[in-house]
């Protein structure tokens, strides 16, 4: 998806749904990074003059401490542990809305933020798109380093071939998380009860979190070639 139409579709949600004075969450991705983007212009230009934001990762951080963004923390009190609304990306939408996210690492704080906000908007090309989950993109888990084995284990009994240990393509050493966990990356054939996938993956001892998504997606905004962007 080429990066206009990336930063088209995160405007799109940007403009329609950020307000002044919202606790809002800013996802991770390149997709999502856009919103960013988006915030510190509507900043800038004095349309939002009062925002209490939260970065799902160090790499959101840091692009909204070069873009200008005022951040807190989940713990800061004014948030009263409730957001109004987080804007994020996903790896694969099905038609229920259930996601796979954490292609790029930032699974957990990306599932805490969304889960304590009132609204989950979603910005995606449609390429991701699917039938059902696990038809393009393998489930990211997040794992204790001592656990490794044990997890990888227990989610190929649970259907998952293969269960790679996430790495980076020019180092020889796993991928390490924003909390210093590891990843593993589980492919599933086919998906079609991603809550109960989502229960049976996060009781496993050793798992920290996984990337299958079940929480309502309030907002959809998806991309097309032609550069239309719909809202659903």
């Amino acid at each position: 998806m080429e990066k206009n139409l990336k930063r088209d579709i995160a405007f799109a949600a940007a403009d329609a749904l950020i307000r002044d004075g919202m606790k809002l969450g800013l996802g991770t991705g390149s997709t999502a990074c856009w919103v960013a983007v988006r915030l510190a212009e509507l900043i800038k230009s004095k349309k939002i003059r009062s925002i209490r934001a939260v970065a799902t990762s160090y790499n959101t951080r840091l692009d909204c401490e070069r873009l200008g963004i005022p951040l807190t923390g989940l713990a800061d009190p004014a948030l009263d542990n409730q957001l109004d609304l987080t804007i994020d990306g996903a790896d694969e939408i099905d038609p229920n809305r259930a996601l796979i996210k954490g292609g790029g690492g930032a699974l957990l704080l990306e599932k805490i933020i969304a889960y304590a906000s009132r609204e989950f908007a979603v910005v995606a090309g449609d390429n991701k798109l699917v039938a059902h989950l696990g038809e393009t993109f393998a489930v990211p888990v997040e794992v204790v380093p001592e656990a490794l084995s044990l997890v990888q284990d227990k989610l190929a009994r649970l259907g998952a071939s293969p269960v790679a240990l996430r790495t980076p393509s020019n180092f020889a050493g796993p991928v390490y998380t924003d909390h210093g966990n590891l990843i593993v990356d589980a492919r599933f054939p086919r998906i079609d009860a991603p809550a109960e996938l989502e229960r049976e993956l996060k009781a496993v001892p050793g798992v920290v979190e996984s990337g299958v998504f079940t929480r309502p997606v309030t907002h959809l905004f998806i991309g097309f070639p032609d550069g239309k962007v719909e809202r659903r």
